[in-house]
């Protein structure tokens, strides 16, 4: 659909700027804007529809905080990359292999750290383990189409998980090999998100500036028995991920 003045309702009470913020988006979404095209500047824009600077510069703005454009100094405004939906993370019992296999993008993992270390006050609440219990600790981050999109720190009982310490987790999945026993197999889990912004440790390890947003979630794993065998921070970045949940009345 070609971008012409008509396109602009003035007679509406819907804002101009958001109504030029739709047409934009529907216009990167039939493709006519690619990923990492430019769109047409400010003066082009405000020629084009008839209507202020200062309004097509919110919309731009706002689609720019929104992580669906971005600027380059003296170069102008360009399309984003698509977020990735990580809508199975929340809904699924599955590996992070196995949901980016699912949109068609490749994914890696790096093991950061994987060591026997005693569990802190918090570690030992969630797994229901005493202060300075052993437990396993598994620090990974993972790519897809080799951008790292997560960070997951992860506790395991030492107890019940000792045989991973030697496994290579950059191929082999955690959840199935805790599913290769009932003890430890993960049945439920249960996830608390929260935004955050990004840390140092984020801006390194997932190539980001510190202080942009980070969907933090904390992840508690039960076994068929109701009993804590995985507590996990995962830190997804906020400009590469968004999260769907579908709902229906009872």
């Amino acid at each position: 659909m070609a971008l012409n003045a008509d396109r602009i309702d003035k007679s509406v009470p819907i804002p101009l700027y958001f109504q030029l913020k739709k047409i934009i988006l529907d216009e990167i979404k039939n493709g006519t804007y690619p990923s990492g095209s430019p769109i047409p500047t400010e003066n082009e824009l405000s020629d084009i529809f008839k209507i202020s600077r200062t309004t097509v510069r919110q919309a731009i703005t706002e689609l720019v905080q929104e992580g669906r454009l971005y600027r380059i100094k003296s170069k102008g405004t360009f399309v984003s990359k698509p977020k990735i939906n990580n809508e199975d993370f929340i809904t699924k019992i599955e590996s992070f292999n196995s949901q980016m296999a699912r949109r068609g993008l490749t994914a890696s993992t790096e093991v950061l750290d994987l060591k026997v270390i005693p569990a802190d006050v918090t570690v030992a609440k969630f797994l229901n383990l005493s202060e300075n219990d052993q437990v396993l600790f598994l620090y990974r981050r993972r790519f897809a189409n080799d951008e790292p999109l997560v960070t997951i720190k992860t506790y395991l009982p030492y107890s019940r998980c000792q045989d991973l310490i030697n496994l290579d987790f950059t191929t082999i999945s955690l959840y199935a090999e805790l599913g290769k026993s009932d003890d430890t197999k993960i049945v439920k889990i249960q996830r608390q998100i929260e935004a955050v912004e990004a840390d140092s440790e984020d801006a390194r390890h997932l190539n980001m500036k510190k202080g942009k947003p980070i969907h933090f979630f904390t992840s508690i794993g039960y076994n068929l028995y109701g009993q804590p065998i995985e507590y996990s921070l995962a830190r997804y970045r906020g400009d590469r991920n968004v999260f769907e949940i579908t709902v229906a009345p009872e």
